[in-house]
């Protein structure tokens, strides 16, 4: 996915806690796919540097 498309879902979510009272949940969430993506980024780059 792109980057502008993470940053619409975010806005999205980010409205959508504030609304329902559930700021501290979408802060947490963010944290974790903030993780997962970095993660996910790592083990890419490590499989590309092993198959040369």
């Amino acid at each position: 996915m792109h980057t502008w498309l993470y940053t619409i879902y975010a806005i999205v979510l980010g409205a959508l806690s504030f609304f329902t009272g559930e700021i501290v949940t979408f802060v947490m969430l963010g944290f974790i796919l903030l993780t997962l993506s970095n993660i996910n980024h790592n083990l890419k780059k490590l499989v590309h540097s092993k198959g040369k």
